[in-house]
Parts: C-alpha cells; sequence; structure tokens
C-alpha cells in the first residue's frame, strides 16, 4: 500500500484504521472482534492506527495495545489517540495542562507507551482554538516526552484553519467524504502550503456510502446510528456525516449508477477522497475482515477521471450541500 507524509510524524499508509466501533457506540462487539480487526488491517498492511481515550472507556486504546504487544510491533505502527472527551463539564476552559496531562498519562498507560506517537484534541469547543494556553500545555508534554507529535480532531472548517495557525499542530483529523466536501477548498490549500498532515474520519458516512443503508435501516439501541441521529449524544456531524438518512439515500442512489465496474461504492469513496493530496491518510472503521481488507484495497485504484469528479460535485450540490455545507 501506498504511504503518504502525515505532518512531521512522517510517512504512514494512506489507508489507516479508525477504531471507534472496536470500542462503543457503534452496537455489541466482543472483545475478540475489536481485537481481531486490529489484526486484519495490520495483515493487511496498515501501519495508521487512530483510536480515542473515550472510545470505550479507554478499551479501544487497550485492544490496540494488545495487538501491538503480542506481535511486538509499538515500534512499526503509529497510533494516534485523542483526549479532551472525557471532561464533564466539556468546556473550553477545561483543555488546561493539569487535565491534559492526567489524559495523556492514562493513555500512555492504556496504550503500553512511554511516549504517545501523536496526541489530538479530541473535538474541542470552538473557543478552545482561541486559547493560546491549550497549545502551550500540548508543545510542554511534547518538551517532557509524553508525546511526541500533537495535532487537533475538529468539527469545522474554521476551526482546522485556526488551529494550523499554532505552529506546533502537525496534523488536522476531520470528517470529509463525497457527503461533506467543504474541507476541499481553503483548508486543504493551506494545510498543504503550510505541510499539516491531515487525516480523513466518517469516510464512508457511518455506512451511508457503502450502499447497504436504505430508507428503512434499523440499528441497535447502542448504536450511535440510533440514538444520534438528531445530534442527541454529540456532534451529529459524526452520524451519516450530518446528512439526513433520507437526503443520504437519495445522493448515493444518484452516485451509483456512475460507480465503475471494478468498483464498490465503498472502494470509489475511498479513492475518490485519496485523489485529494492534501490527504494524508483515511481512516474508515470497521469489524469485518473482509471490509477492511477491501477499505485497504481501494489504495491500489486508479485515479477517478475527472468526470467522475464533476459528477460527484454535482450530486453533493444537487442533494446535501444545504444540509451541511454551511454548519462544518
Amino acid at each position: 500500500m501506498d504511504r503518504r507524509t502525515l505532518g512531521e510524524v512522517g510517512p504512514v499508509t494512506e489507508i489507516g484504521l479508525g477504531t471507534w466501533n472496536i470500542g462503543g457506540d457503534w452496537g455489541d462487539v466482543s472483545d475478540e472482534a475489536g481485537r481481531e480487526a486490529v489484526r486484519t488491517a495490520l495483515d493487511a498492511g496498515v501501519d495508521f492506527l487512530d483510536t480515542a481515550d473515550v472510545y470505550g472507556d479507554g478499551s479501544s486504546e487497550r485492544h490496540v495495545a494488545a495487538v501491538l504487544d503480542e506481535r511486538d510491533a509499538h515500534d512499526e505502527v503509529t497510533v494516534a489517540t485523542k483526549a479532551g472527551r472525557r471532561l464533564d463539564p466539556h468546556t473550553a476552559e477545561g483543555y488546561d495542562a493539569g487535565n491534559l496531562e492526567r489524559f495523556v498519562d492514562r493513555s500512555r498507560e492504556n496504550l503500553n507507551e512511554d511516549t504517545l506517537d501523536l496526541l489530538q484534541l479530541h473535538c474541542p469547543p470552538t473557543e478552545t482554538y482561541y486559547r493560546p494556553e491549550t497549545f502551550d500545555a500540548l508543545a510542554d508534554l511534547q518538551e517532557e516526552g509524553k508525546i511526541a507529535h500533537y495535532g487537533v480532531s475538529v468539527e469545522k472548517v474554521e476551526e482546522a484553519l485556526k488551529a494550523i495557525e499554532y505552529p506546533g499542530v502537525e496534523t488536522v483529523q476531520l470528517v470529509f467524504n463525497p457527503l461533506r466536501q467543504r474541507a476541499a477548498g481553503l483548508f486543504f490549500e493551506e494545510a498543504k502550503r503550510r505541510d499539516v498532515g491531515v487525516i480523513v474520519r466518517v469516510p464512508l458516512a457511518s455506512g451511508l456510502l457503502t450502499g447497504t443503508i436504505d430508507r428503512d435501516a434499523t440499528f441497535p439501541e447502542n448504536d450511535h446510528r440510533n440514538f444520534n441521529r438528531e445530534g442527541d449524544a454529540f456532534d451529529v456531524g459524526e452520524t451519516f456525516a450530518g446528512v439526513p438518512l433520507e437526503a443520504g439515500v437519495d445522493a448515493v442512489e444518484a452516485l451509483e449508477p456512475h460507480v465503475p465496474e471494478d468498483l464498490t461504492l465503498a472502494a470509489f469513496t475511498l479513492r475518490w477522497i485519496l485523489d485529494h493530496d492534501a490527504v494524508s491518510t483515511v481512516i474508515p472503521g470497521s469489524t469485518s475482515p473482509e471490509h477492511i481488507r477491501g477499505n485497504v484495497a481501494a489504495s491500489g485504484a486508479d485515479p477517478l477521471p475527472y468526470r467522475l469528479h464533476g459528477l460527484t460535485r454535482d450530486v453533493y450540490d444537487e442533494h446535501v450541500a444545504d444540509h451541511v455545507h454551511h454548519r462544518w
């Protein structure tokens, strides 16, 4: 699999693995299924894993550590984690030196690492990006050797643009896919200009862009596609990329007839994302070995022709832009 440079972190595989779903909020997933997902990704060539301290109250981090321990592979894989969402209340003021150090120490223990490869602020309130003391605290943790690199995971393009004004911010993680295209404008231009790494999450729009979800789809009670459809638990942009289910299905139905015969809709989507050269890595999540291997295979697909990029933009403009473009 091809590798791309992720800021100062270094080269990583352009398809990684997101591990939210092996920690929680995606229905029942056993510990063994979660660990097997990590094993499958590593066997397929993935060397970039993304997790967070709140995914299953740390269980996702511990699953990642367990697999890396059993393979003695800590030095071969870059692990990004996130901190901040443990705050209650979740306020900008809570992103201070004491709390960040406490969260980092907990993640170091969960991941069995003296130094975290990459720590990201976990979608903090917008006001956080206007508090230099938060980024000073991250720089201090880096100086102490508790984190090697730091970045941010954001909800809004505005937040991404503000974050990269801080020179120590090496990476930005955000939602980007055919149903959420705003980042492809000014932010991607600025990220390239500043050599900031870009991590794309929710690439398949919570499964919408696999073509397997219809208007009548139902989900388990403990699946965020059930309980967060209106943003009741966290930012609604994390569920179906913020697109109302019916509008998302309309967009998918408009796209599907144009997907090349040698690609699935999921592979088409991942290839579309990778055709944006500002993107460093994409982190689809799955517990299905077949899906994980299929996601990795998208790296080897040919770039899509300009015609399909234009058509994807037209579908976005017609079906979903009014729902998402101004919000994130």
